[in-house]
């Protein structure tokens, strides 16, 4: 499991484009029949994906944790890309679809992720963060995601949320989580940007067409920065930068955030006419 450290607004003000990728972009986060996992000390929030095929592929335990097992001080959420899977936790089986979310909650001892069709593989997406209090594990279809349409072509981000983890959603101890998808002729996702202190957070990109790609901008509101994404990659947010991104065509995302509370509306609102 790698492992990344915090940057200070005055440090990332001055890296150039290799050292931003380096610090905030993380780009094998899906590989046929691996398990991969970053570890960012922004809010000690785990980034990861998984790609079984023909074998089940387990949620091993790391030494950077020095835990019993994986999920005895954390929780986590699973957010399915791919093809039908099931996640298996202590011996409980759940179907998982394609944009369907399950929260598995702290003191799970074993976690195992399946796909029902090797030739179409599941693709499960994975957040984590430390917990305190014990919530049961959930699952949650994409149709209980309540998803809104928002938006409009006029302003290039007529878009869908799926809000699967918060406040008024699945229980959690801290972790939020949802997706966007944006509509065709749609490019720009959370603009006007934003900040909020009080978390960190963490975007998958994903649906991006092969010869596309995603804009990503973060940094001060008044000294922003970007980075060039591609499919199946991740950004890490620190909880000071903005966070958005336009992309070449339409594409979704998955956003998740861990830190002082699960309010999805949190947030410190820059306007655009403000950014530099």
């Amino acid at each position: 499991m790698e492992q990344r450290y915090h940057n200070s607004p005055k440090e990332v003000s001055q890296m150039n484009t290799e050292e931003l990728r380096a610090n905030f972009l993380i780009q094998n986060v899906m590989q046929p029949g691996q398990l991969n996992l970053t570890y960012s000390h922004y809010d000690r929030i785990i980034v990861g994906g998984v790609v079984p095929q023909a074998e089940a592929v387990a949620l091993g335990n790391y030494d950077n944790l020095k835990a019993e097992f994986f999920l005895e001080r954390r929780e986590l959420g699973v957010i399915n890309i791919g093809g039908d899977g099931k996640i298996e936790v202590d011996g409980q089986n759940y179907q998982l679809s394609r944009l369907d979310c399950l929260y598995v909650g702290r003191g799970s001892r074993t976690v195992n992720f399946k796909s029902v069709n090797a030739d179409q593989p599941a693709q499960y997406y994975l957040l984590s963060a430390p917990a305190h209090a014990d919530y049961p594990t959930t699952l949650m279809k994409k149709e209980g995601a309540l998803p809104t349409t928002i938006g409009a072509l006029e302003t290039s981000n007529e878009r869908t949320i799926y809000k699967y983890i918060h406040k008024d959603g699945l229980q959690s101890c801290q972790l939020v989580m949802g997706l966007t998808t944006l509509n065709t002729g749609s490019v720009w996702n959370t603009m006007p940007a934003h900040t909020h202190d009080r978390r960190m957070e963490a975007y998958f990109y994903f649906d991006v067409a092969p010869d596309q790609a995603v804009v990503h901008f973060m940094g001060e509101p008044q000294e922003t920065r970007h980075m060039l994404v591609h499919n199946h990659q991740a950004i890490l947010s620190p909880p000071w930068s903005i966070h958005s991104g336009c992309g070449t065509r339409n594409y979704s995302f998955i956003w998740g955030m861990g830190g002082e509370n699960k309010d999805y509306s949190d947030m410190d609102a820059v306007k655009i006419t403000e950014l530099r």
